[in-house]
């Protein structure tokens, strides 16, 4: 970065009784370099010893300012307000107290913004999990490569992208569009933020590189607001802010921006809360269920229609039957990423049906499960059930369903089992061929897994469980396992006499994944979480 740009952004970090982490998030943005002028941290009238530590943190280094509110604002847009009004320099970088910036993020959006005379620049964010490290990229499909768009019309899937923290602005931009974040307690502020930047039509431009680390905790008692699904205030703030979004995008005259945010809505957020319905209360689930339908009967028809299948079918039974009528873990697998549509299929190839209309009490007529007699095989929601067989080593019998007739007309051969570590990525992959079974009732295959190759000296591991579908003519597609039978603990002998604890389990969404203890350390470690759990309940 040359001279010429140096002390030419501002970051505004914003903290309320945060005293653990703000250190380290400040540490982040003044260790990008000469390019960040100044730090302002804008203390939303925090009751814990966040004030103290800002105050020695602003007395060590000049470049650390604090905005101290006297009164706490209830969310994060008028903190980040605050941050937008006091920032004495042109471009501007948010930060949440607890998250961080990665090594010359800054550096990165501001040459990228520079360089294509951007009034905003993007870059990729990671979830990182912690304790477990786990990182997970965010909306990556959008940072593949460097590009530069002159607004986002032009890339739509440009509105998946709701963040505001990994973004850089031009603050002139900003002020002169009179884009700022919601005031008050209002939730879900960066959907509105990022709609009003958007909808402004900014010169855009979009790096691949890592600019931005979020933070998800869990177990703390500090769950984030996107992580707090189990409460309907939640489903319903997250509701309200999308009537915002969508009123941004009707003022701004592009009827395709409208659309393109009601259909990222029917793919998307409406997705996450179904895949995790089943977990909830009948009382929760009726509420959800009213809420979704008022929100999404509102919705232009062309954004169904360019919705992907399994989000237009999602949207026929959210619309076309009673709550009541619905198996709700059935709608959450068709919600899942890849989606995948269990047994039974009702009606025929030529006409495939969610459910038979006439015992459906709460439906308002057939639903037709249109495209999936033209959607290409690797789009096509596959079931495949993974039970678990017992033995010296894990087996794994795999069952995959005929598809309203589609499986059977591509014709499977070849089933490969990838069992991917959680937090690493690592795999192990075993092979092996489907058969028939008899009468057309779908196909079988059976794989062994090495168990001593899953193992990590004296540690736990975790495995989720793959499989990658090989057709006739060499397409494939790539599917999670769905949990069948044999999910026990089975004790095995590892090499060299060592002890092994395994686990086959299913995940909160139904899938297949193995937990494995390696050694008597790991088992005692093992016991000694259940016990923690226990007396936690």
């Amino acid at each position: 970065m040359s001279s010429a740009n140096d002390g030419t952004v501002t970051v505004v970090v914003i903290a309320y009784n945060d005293v653990e982490h703000v250190a380290e998030a400040v540490a982040s943005a003044l260790a990008q370099g000469d390019a960040v002028g100044e730090v302002v941290v804008v203390d939303d009238a925090s009751t814990d010893d966040t004030p103290r530590v800002l105050g020695q943190l602003a007395a060590a280094e000049p470049r650390v300012r604090v905005v101290r509110r006297a009164v706490n604002s209830g969310g994060c847009g008028t903190p980040r307000n605050d941050g937008i009004d006091a920032a004495r320099h042109p471009w501007l970088v948010f930060l949440d107290s607890d998250d961080v910036l990665p090594p010359k993020a800054v550096d990165t959006l501001l040459a990228v913004a520079l360089r294509h005379d951007a009034d905003v620049a993007a870059g990729l964010c990671v979830r990182r999990e912690l304790p477990g490290g786990r990182e997970i990229p965010w909306q990556e499909q959008l940072f593949t490569t460097e590009s530069v768009h002159d607004g986002v019309a032009a890339r739509p899937r440009t509105l998946w992208d709701t963040l505001s923290v990994n973004k850089i602005y031009r603050r002139d931009f900003l002020l002169s569009h009179r884009i700022r974040f919601p005031d008050g307690a209002a939730h879900y502020e960066d959907f509105v933020f990022t709609a009003r930047v958007y909808a402004a039509g900014p010169r855009f431009a979009v790096t691949p590189e890592t600019v931005y680390i979020w933070h998800v905790r869990y177990g703390t008692g500090q769950a984030s607001i996107s992580l707090r699904r189990d409460r309907i205030q939640n489903w319903q703030d997250r509701v309200t802010a999308h009537q915002q979004v969508m009123e941004i995008m009707r003022d701004s005259g592009d009827q395709d921006l409208l659309i393109a945010a009601q259909t990222k809505f029917l793919e998307f957020d409406l997705a996450v809360y179904l895949r995790e319905l089943p977990q909830r209360t009948p009382e929760y689930q009726d509420h959800w269920w009213r809420i979704a339908r008022e929100h999404v009967g509102a919705f232009e028809a062309e954004a169904v229609r360019r919705a992907t299948p399994a989000a237009r079918w999602r949207t026929e039974v959210l619309l076309g039957r009673e709550r009541t009528a619905v198996d709700i873990r059935r709608l959450a697998e068709l919600a899942a990423d890849p989606p995948r549509l269990t047994p039974p299929y009702a009606g025929d190839a030529g006409r495939p049906l969610w459910d038979e209309a006439d015992s459906a009490p709460g439906g308002t007529g057939e639903i037709v499960l249109d495209g999936l007699d033209d959607a290409p095989v690797s789009l096509l929601p596959f079931h495949v059930l993974g039970n678990v067989g017992a033995g010296r080593r894990l087996v794994l019998e795999l069952r995959l369903s005929d598809l309203y007739g589609r499986t059977a007309q591509a014709g499977p051969e070849r089933a490969t089992v990838e069992l991917r570590h959680r937090v690493t990525g690592a795999a192990h992959r075993y092979e092996a061929e489907w058969a028939a079974e008899p009468g057309g009732h779908g196909w079988r295959a059976v794989v062994t897994a090495d168990v001593a190759a899953l193992c990590e000296g004296g540690t736990i591991t975790t495995w989720d469980a793959w499989v990658t579908l090989t057709f006739r003519d060499g397409e494939s597609a790539t599917r999670p396992l769905r949990a069948g039978s044999g999910l026990r603990r089975l004790v095995r002998m590892g090499r060299r006499g060592r002890v092994l604890l395994l686990q086959p389990y299913a995940t909160n969404s139904g899938c297949l994944a193995v937990r494995v203890a390696d050694g008597l350390s790991g088992i005692r470690r093992v016991v000694a979480g259940r016990f923690a759990r226990r007396v936690r309940s």
